[in-house]
């Protein structure tokens, strides 16, 4: 790290703080030229990922409307709120690990459903009835049949 006071690029640390809620860390160097100290912050860059939704727009990967669509498809099913930011922090770690950064929302969805399936059943099928767009009675028994097949 360059001494912002002599150049130098011989430092140490000598206080590290976190902010795991902002991804920052807080660094206090003392330059072992000058002997000043400075302030350094550490902050992770972001892989920024385009979803693709099904009308052919593109908008960027939003963590938190996946939290939401999630959270409603769970509401009142006594599922952790441990297990949806499990959920999501997979989910968001296999999007990262691609090497696109684009992806389709289907995808998104088809991942939110192989997990959600594991978890609560009910949650699953109230996901997958806003996901596969259910426009009937006979889509939901169509779903519970798969469903059921599924359990066998």
């Amino acid at each position: 790290m360059k001494c912002p006071y002599c150049g130098s690029f011989k430092s140490k640390v000598v206080d590290k703080r976190d902010n795991r809620e902002e991804g920052i860390t807080r660094r206090r160097r003392e330059c072992m030229s000058c002997y000043k100290r400075f302030t350094t912050y550490e902050r992770i860059e972001n892989i920024e990922l385009d979803v693709i939704k099904r009308n052919g727009t593109i908008e960027k990967f939003n963590r938190e409307k996946l939290k939401r669509g999630i959270k409603k498809a769970t509401d009142k099913r006594g599922v952790d709120e441990s297990q949806i930011d499990s959920l999501i922090e997979d989910i968001e770690m296999k999007l990262l690990n691609r090497k696109e950064t684009a992806i389709k929302s289907s995808e998104i969805g088809t991942m939110v459903l192989n997990r959600l399936i594991k978890i609560d059943h009910v949650a699953y099928m109230r996901f997958a009835s806003v996901y596969k767009d259910f426009n009937s009675v006979k889509d939901f028994q169509d779903e519970l049949n798969l469903l059921r097949n599924e359990n066998v």
